[in-house]
C-alpha cells in the first residue's frame, strides 16, 4: 500500500494520499490549496491516478483544495452529506463504503468538531479529521461545533 503523509506547516494540517499499488487509483484526504501543485506532483510521481478527494469536514485553519484537484484532475470530491461546499461533487452519508482501487474507507459520522465531521475508517488505521487528535480533540466553539456531541461521537 502507498501511504504519504503530508504536512502543510503554515495551517499545521495533515493530508494524506493512500493508493493500494503504483499504477492504480489514489485517494487523498484533507488536501490544502496551497499544496495542490505538490499533491499533483506527487500523484505523477508514483504513477497514480487521482479519483477520490476528500474532506473530513469545513476546516478553519485553511482553505481546501477539493474543488481545484477535482477541476485539474477530474476527480470526484467527496465530503459528508451534511456540508454546504460547493465544491464537493457528492455526499456520503454515515457508514457508507468509499472504495478504492482494492481500498475501503467506512465513512463515519462523528460530530462535534464541526456540525459535519466525519471519520474515515481503514482496517488498521482512522482518519479523524479534527475530532480526535493525539492527547486532546479537536475545539468545539465554532463551525457547529459541540462538546457533548464531539464526546458522543468519540466514546
Amino acid at each position: 500500500m502507498i501511504f504519504r503523509q503530508l504536512f502543510d506547516s503554515d495551517s499545521s494540517t495533515y493530508t494524506y494520499l493512500l493508493a493500494s499499488r503504483q499504477g492504480g487509483e489514489a485517494v487523498i484526504i484533507d488536501p490544502v490549496l496551497d499544496s495542490t501543485n505538490m499533491y499533483i506532483e506527487l500523484v505523477h510521481q508514483l504513477d497514480l491516478k487521482l479519483v477520490y478527494a476528500i474532506d473530513t469536514h469545513t476546516h478553519a485553519d485553511h482553505i481546501t483544495a477539493l474543488g481545484t484537484l477535482r477541476d485539474r484532475t477530474q476527480c470526484v470530491t467527496l465530503m459528508g452529506e451534511q456540508t454546504r461546499a460547493d465544491c464537493v461533487s457528492r455526499g456520503v452519508v454515515d457508514g457508507e463504503q468509499i472504495d478504492v482501487d482494492g481500498l475501503s474507507l467506512q465513512a463515519i459520522f462523528t460530530p462535534g468538531h464541526t456540525n459535519e465531521s466525519y471519520s474515515l475508517v481503514m482496517p488498521d488505521r482512522v482518519f479523524t479529521g479534527d475530532v480526535l487528535l493525539y492527547r486532546g480533540t479537536g475545539r468545539t466553539d465554532f463551525q457547529g461545533g459541540d462538546p457533548h456531541k464531539s464526546w458522543n461521537s468519540i466514546i
